[in-house]
């Protein structure tokens, strides 16, 4: 995953045009789009990461860092405006600290462990300038320079400030004001020789002197080109020169081939998109575990090769690192000679015990086609190693005889012992895991390990502290400071000269009194604040000089309205006056509007903002109780509902009823019923306990009634909502009517059986739905459903139907417990009631 940072200049300077119209800025952001739209078309683009930084103080100038998404850092592209100077040295440190700032925390540069090629998060800087002078608070400077001191922890670690795997391009606009009458040079984009090219080619990159857009687009195309997933290793030649190839005459002085900073790539794997290794690159010192601190190590590894032609080695079994070295003087003079069967060893200084050249750790060798320079890294000092292991396997058969585990050991002791775990890994693939004892392990000391540590938890809170600090707008001035430049005119170039020497010898008039300079020390002219709204009813100063007339008639046509809904001192059409583009921020309103007051009924689901479209809703947002669904049935999408004659029931689907009767504990009382009218009756009215004696009453009451009410309460018993009748609203065992209008009071004998059943009905509808969700809960804890079940109301043959779908219900989830007890509870009904019968 590639991290692609564009440092863009946002100095003044960069406002100066082109022949084209366009400022430099504008180029700039051109540039940057382009980029990324050529980017796009390779398919690894895809877990590329974009961020932005301009030439402002941390963490103003960071635009869009580690967390921020690409429509972020979009936007605040477009937004960039140059006001500033061009302080490069800085910005290009807190570039190179937003990259390094969580490097610790993955400990993926591995400090005194030796470096690993495969362990990367390959970066790209991308800073596009004018090349002009830098400038900053302190003067003009003609050199780059990074500033040493950062608030970065474990920065001390590296003498850089930036790694291995991060390089630094450079695109220096030198377009001129003035279309140039001469044809634009045919070939490669040559380096700018602005500051800023030194620092590039240290990391491995390169600048580009761009002085017109189709060189500006070619630099694109071949910056495209240079993103790839690999490190940047300085080569440099160690002892002779080989010998010269026939023909050719052998070269004095240095070549450009001796020395190289190029880059080697570090191919993932196919299959999981991450690079896989063995061997590590090595330390440039020979670690020492009593040793209470590290060594800095330099960005990039000092690797030396050597010009002695050698055997590549290479034994079935042992893994080893093979990577492609990027084309280079280096490559192009080993290639030339063409000798793919031969190879050049490579080493690290100080990096053996007790040499200053060290062992190798493997080598350079052209490929077979001759068509490009892998380097090969192998165990170190394979030269010994690579023929003890192909003795063990070919002629020991994995049983090490004693003369040879003596010369193991003896090349364990040249070996860093950094090297042991990688060691350990590669005995295990070839089948031998016992030749190292497992006590054998290499660490650190104590005191650097805590001290890694600690630098990895400062690390983790630098980043989360400056992750929480970015996109935040830089603090308004508090004002203009004004400075005091009278008292550096001297008196021979004033104006008033003349004046001033009548005055001092008494022939003209005293001139006034000079101001103190200190009496103004540390004054301010206030800002624009352009966020306000112009108060042109209250302020003279905020009306243009154009709209004075019609701000003079506006204002008297608000002064003489006599209406009451016009607003005094205010025009109604500037309140609701918003620019084209901030009308569809919606959400930044929001966040500027007061917090709200906490939501009465927090389960009732929020009404989403539809903007006058009623047909919009969310479904994510809609809550419907399960039991719900259960009891009104199932719905066909896009259908009508299903006859009222069914059984299952076809119903909408309503949402979750909030009326009190939910409440668990609480008996539901009917409203009461005239105290003359069935006075004998009156006692089945109403319950005030949990007993079956209430209900015995009211099925007496009942089937002392007309038949066909007894049929009107079977089909209500199945739990058929009636539309259009509002919910009980009962709270705490009171009485409330339950229609607008106040009835009669007298109601007739069929109104009154009427309205019974219909708040009967209601009430097992409710009971039902709780009943259905305790069901459906995991267990055996089945008393709330029995305390539900008292509750039931309405005839007899009205609470066994209910009870018959409650055990339907149950059989559906097989609960067998719940089923006997049910069984036994519907036969304790039957008892009860042939009881009652009985007695009568």
């Amino acid at each position: 995953m590639p991290v692609l940072l564009f440092l863009i200049d946002t100095s003044a300077s960069m406002n100066q045009r082109t022949h084209l119209g366009t400022t430099y800025l504008d180029i700039a952001k051109g540039a940057v789009e382009t980029f990324i739209k050529l980017r796009g078309r390779d398919p690894a683009s895809r877990g590329d990461r974009y961020m932005l930084v301009n030439f402002e103080d941390v963490p103003y100038g960071i635009k869009a860092g580690w967390k921020e998404s690409h429509a972020t850092f979009m936007t605040e592209l477009r937004n960039l405006q140059a006001t500033g100077l061009t302080s490069i040295g800085q910005s290009l440190r807190n570039a190179f600290d937003l990259l390094n700032l969580n490097r610790l925390v993955t400990g993926i540069d591995n400090y005194g462990q030796g470096r690993n090629p495969f362990f990367l998060e390959p970066a790209i800087i991308i800073a596009i300038s004018d090349g002009n002078k830098l400038t900053s608070t302190s003067g003009v400077q003609d050199e780059l320079h990074l500033p040493l001191t950062t608030p970065l922890p474990g920065s001390e670690l590296t003498k850089e400030p930036f790694r291995w795997d991060q390089r630094l391009f450079a695109l220096v606009l030198r377009i001129p004001g003035n279309a140039s009458v001469e044809p634009e040079p045919v070939g490669g984009v040559p380096p700018d020789d602005s500051p800023i090219t030194p620092m590039c080619e240290v990391t491995g990159g390169r600048s580009y002197s761009v002085f017109s857009q189709r060189t500006l687009n070619q630099c694109l195309e071949s910056l495209v080109q240079k993103i790839q997933s690999g490190v940047v290793i300085k080569f440099e030649k160690t002892g002779p020169d080989p010998p010269p190839l026939e023909g050719k005459m052998q070269k004095s002085g240095v070549q450009p081939w001796h020395c190289c900073h190029k880059l080697i790539y570090v191919r993932p794997n196919p299959k999981t998109g991450v690079p896989i290794g063995h061997w590590p690159i090595p330390e440039a010192f020979w670690p020492d575990q009593n040793s209470p601190t590290l060594p800095p190590r330099s960005a990039h590894p000092h690797v030396r090769f050597s010009c002695l032609d050698a055997e590549p080695m290479v034994i079935d079994k042992v893994p080893f690192d093979k990577y492609e070295l990027e084309p280079s003087p280096l490559t192009q003079y080993i290639l030339e000679r063409k000798s793919p069967h031969t190879c050049w060893q490579v080493f690290v200084c100080n990096s053996a015990k007790y040499s200053d050249l060290g062992q190798p750790f493997g080598y350079l060798k052209a490929s077979t086609a001759l068509n490009c320079v892998n380097l090969f890294v192998m165990p170190y000092n394979y030269p010994v190693l690579l023929p003890l292991l192909d003795d063990l396997i070919k002629v020991h058969k994995f049983k090490p005889t004693l003369k040879w585990r003596q010369s193991f050991e003896n090349y364990l002791k040249t070996m860093p012992p950094y090297y042991i775990g990688s060691l350990r890994k590669a005995l295990r693939i070839m089948g031998a895991p016992n030749l190292l004892a497992d006590n054998m392990e290499y660490g650190l000391s104590y005191s650097v390990v805590s001290y890694l540590k600690k630098l990895s938890q400062q690390s983790k809170i630098e980043y989360d502290r400056l992750i929480a600090s970015i996109g935040k707008k830089l603090p308004p001035e508090a004002g203009i400071k004004v400075r005091w430049r009278g008292g550096g005119i001297s008196l021979g170039h004033r104006r008033d000269f003349i004046q001033q020497l009548q005055s001092l010898s008494g022939d003209g008039p005293n001139m006034p009194m000079e101001l103190n300079p200190k009496e103004f020390q540390g004054f301010h002219l206030a800002m624009l604040n352009k966020g306000l709204k112009p108060q042109s009813f209250r302020n003279p100063y905020d009306i243009p000089r154009s709209h004075l007339l019609d701000q003079l008639s506006r204002m008297r046509r608000n002064l003489l309205n006599t209406s009451v809904c016009n607003l005094r001192g205010q025009d109604s059409d500037q309140l609701h006056s918003v620019p084209i583009a901030q009308m569809g921020n919606y959400q930044d309103f929001l966040k500027s509007a007061p917090q709200p007051l906490r939501d009465a009924d927090p389960e009732q689901p929020k009404r989403l903002h539809t903007f006058g479209n009623p047909f919009k809703l969310d479904k994510k947002g809609m809550m419907i109780d399960e039991a719900d669904e259960f009891v009104t049935g199932p719905q066909n999408k896009g259908k009508r509902p299903a006859d009222s004659n069914n059984s299952g029931g076809g119903g909408p689907k309503r949402r979750r009823c909030m009326s009190p009767l939910l409440r668990l504990g609480r008996a539901y009382t009917p409203p009461v019923t005239p105290p003359n009218h069935y006075g004998a009756d009156k006692g089945s009215d109403s319950e005030t306990d949990h007993s079956s004696g209430p209900a015995d009453h009211q099925e007496n009451h009942t089937e002392a009634g007309d038949p066909g009410d007894v049929r009107h309460g079977e089909e209500q018993g199945n739990g058929r909502p009636q539309a259009g009748e509002p919910p009980p609203g009962i709270e705490g065992g009171t009485e409330v009517a339950l229609v607008e209008d106040q009835p009669a009071r007298y109601l007739s004998a069929v109104s009154l059986k009427k309205r019974i059943h219909t708040e009967t009905t209601k009430v097992n509808n409710e009971l039902r739905a709780l009943i259905t969700k305790e069901i459906r809960k995991p267990g055996r804890h089945y008393e709330k459903i029995f305390l539900l079940l008292k509750q039931i109301q309405g005839t007899l043959d009205t609470r066994l139907i209910f009870l018959h779908n409650i055990i339907k219900e149950a059989a559906r989830f097989k609960k067998r417990v719940l089923i006997e007890q049910l069984e036994n509870f519907l036969e304790e009904i039957h008892n009860r009631a042939n009881n009652m019968n009985h007695d009568c």
